[in-house]
């Protein structure tokens, strides 16, 4: 692959209101207390300093707020001015008054702030469930400007959903779940979704880039994987027909089928509904009965840990 053809430009969070923002932020579950630890531990034990952070594709700032603490200053960048909104929003009333929301992308790493954020001061850059709709080269590139030596990149990210084997008809549920995104959602699946699907083995690095970027020491580079019966997230949702259903909705290739098909949206031939029938009556089959069905979500998920070169 090479790493110099066009990336796959975000169209759907990137656009988001503040309302939109908000529904996100109410139906997407925290990361795993394991995963921010495992971050910080590794940074630490190869020379990572604690002043500046960086949440790159911030969202409502989940993540951003759960390392804040760890921090002297931090900053959270989405190019969404909703996301953003929303971030500022749920930062009231938080003990994390060292965060600071603004609206910028991953290529510019905060260039356009006033001040912006100056070269060789970030001690750590972090993105959860984002950098897969990064223009990787130049994200890379201004990485390397903006990290002091010794600095760290951490980029992590769910990959495909999944359902637990505790809920009942699990390996039936999954089947469908599968079929049914191979036949509606295929056609609306961005390159990004795709990095996603595949654990980010395919998401460039600075020395896989076509013109790599010297900056970077492949030599420390850090891989983990979850699988779906690991936790990944805080809290693996159990999910009632109704939640699963508001929660598919916020997924990027849902909301694009949905623009496509804005008739069927919210009626019997949504994508979503068709999923949540499927599912009900399987669950059903299993001796589930009508009123108290539910599934037990999980997630495979992925962390890569890239550092700068302490001689840079």
């Amino acid at each position: 692959m090479s790493t110099n053809a066009p990336f796959s430009q975000e169209k759907t969070f990137s656009t988001y209101n503040q309302a939109q923002g908000e529904a996100y932020a109410n139906l997407r579950p925290e990361y795993h207390p394991s995963i921010y630890q495992m971050i910080i531990d590794h940074h630490i034990s190869t020379g990572g300093g604690l002043d500046i952070l960086l949440d790159i594709g911030c969202g409502p700032g989940i993540a951003t707020h759960a390392l804040a603490p760890r921090f002297s200053s931090v900053f959270g960048l989405d190019p969404s001015e909703g996301m953003i909104a929303t971030a500022r929003t749920h930062s009231k009333g938080k003990q994390t008054t060292n965060v600071q929301f603004n609206v910028s992308t991953a290529e510019d790493l905060g260039s356009n702030l006033s001040p912006p954020i100056q070269d060789a001061t970030v001690d750590l850059i972090i993105s959860a469930n984002a950098a897969h709709w990064f223009n990787m080269p130049a994200f890379w590139s201004s990485a390397a400007r903006v990290l002091k030596p010794g600095g760290t990149v951490a980029l992590w990210a769910p990959c495909k959903p999944a359902i637990h084997l505790s809920t009942p008809n699990a390996a039936a549920i999954q089947a469908a779940m599968e079929k049914i995104q191979a036949e509606y959602l295929a056609p609306f699946y961005e390159p990004g979704n795709l990095l996603t699907h595949s654990r980010y083995t395919e998401l460039p690095l600075p020395w896989s880039l076509d013109a790599p970027i010297a900056a970077f020491d492949k030599d420390t580079f850090f891989r983990r994987e979850w699988g779906v019966e690991e936790a990944f997230f805080d809290r693996e949702p159990v999910l009632s027909m109704d939640q699963m259903e508001k929660m598919m909705a916020v997924g990027s290739p849902v909301t694009r089928w949905r623009e496509a098909n804005p008739d069927a949206a919210g009626t019997e031939g949504d994508v979503a509904r068709i999923f949540r029938r499927t599912m009900e009556k399987l669950l059903h089959e299993a001796g589930v009965e009508e009123g108290k069905e539910f599934i037990r979500g999980g997630s495979m998920g992925v962390l890569l840990m890239v550092k700068k070169g302490k001689g840079e």
